[in-house]
């Protein structure tokens, strides 16, 4: 009797030692993801750095701030980054002014209106808009939306700011609509049932009492918006033109950041060469700007989160 309770008591623990050791083994691997992801964010970061630096060796931060010119493969050079952040920040509020809207209004509708079975045929099919190569949204923007523009605006231009503005609202629809739809199912039913229980219609407790509720989960669909409209580069790149210009008109061409980055990328400059270090500059740029986007979301987030 007494070697019997000796060997269960030593098997049990051989599974304790076991499952303690299969648990840090766990928890090892996903410490060495996490550290992957924040070892490529710092790689990422110092490589900005490390280039900018060359760059602004040669650059002064108030050219590269304040000038009106972006032409740092001419001859005669100008290195002012305002007309390719104007023309990101264009296509930009061109895509939000068409994503947010369509996006809320999309979700208000399948979280509380549409009866279960059309809410679960249409999300799918709505998310796999974000399954379609970016090169096929650009020469969509490029042939088709941008022609269909031209019949209702005969002055504008083959290239323009509009028509891919336009065309990355669309894709970024369901990044919006999804996150936002899974935020407002998270609000507690008992917040409608009282709602309901003060006379409040369906559409008033929608947008009286839901939205309000899941605004801190709308706000982050919101933020992932912006940060994918900025970042946003084939599109452009085929429909907004080529030529850097300081206008927040949507109906002329520019260039973004995203797309001089491409654009210098697939050229033959020299490694070290100033031409090459400008992209890295405009990197920067662009990682400031979506670094400032996400931390005022993460503010805001916090803020509503905080209030409900």
């Amino acid at each position: 009797m007494g070697r019997s309770q000796a060997l269960n008591s030593r098997g049990a623990f051989t599974l304790l030692t076991y499952r303690k050791t299969r648990d840090r083994i766990v928890e090892f691997v996903l410490m060495l993801a996490g550290m992957v992801a924040v070892f490529t964010t710092v790689a990422i970061v110092f490589i900005l750095l490390k280039e900018s630096a060359a760059f602004f060796e040669h650059v002064t931060i108030r050219e590269f701030l304040t000038g009106r010119q972006w032409t740092p493969l001419f001859a005669d050079a100008h290195y002012g980054i305002m007309p390719l952040v104007a023309g990101t920040l264009t296509v930009t509020g061109v895509a939000l002014a068409v994503a947010i809207p369509l996006g809320t209004i999309i979700a208000i509708y399948l979280s509380e209106f549409a009866p279960p079975r059309l809410r679960e045929t249409v999300k799918p099919i709505l998310e796999l808009l974000g399954a379609v190569p970016t090169v096929v949204y650009g020469y969509f923007a490029l042939l088709i939306v941008t022609p269909l523009l031209q019949k209702l605006m005969p002055e504008l231009s083959g290239f323009n700011m509009l028509s891919p503005g336009l065309v990355i609202g669309v894709m970024i629809v369901p990044y919006v609509a999804s996150l936002s739809e899974d935020a407002m199912r998270a609000v507690p039913r008992y917040m409608r049932e009282g709602s309901y229980a003060m006379g409040a219609t369906k559409y008033q407790t929608a947008l009286g009492v839901v939205v309000p509720g899941a605004f801190s989960g709308i706000a982050a669909a919101y933020i992932l918006g912006i940060s994918r409209a900025i970042g946003e580069t084939m599109v452009v790149a085929i429909a907004a033109g080529m030529q850097p210009n300081l206008s927040f008109n949507p109906t002329e061409p520019s260039q973004t950041i995203t797309a001089y980055i491409v654009q210098v990328s697939l050229g033959d400059l020299p490694h070290g060469g100033i031409g090459y270090q400008s992209i890295f500059a405009a990197g920067l740029v662009l990682m400031l700007m979506t670094l400032v986007f996400n931390v005022l979301g993460f503010f805001l987030t916090r803020r509503f989160r905080e209030a409900y």
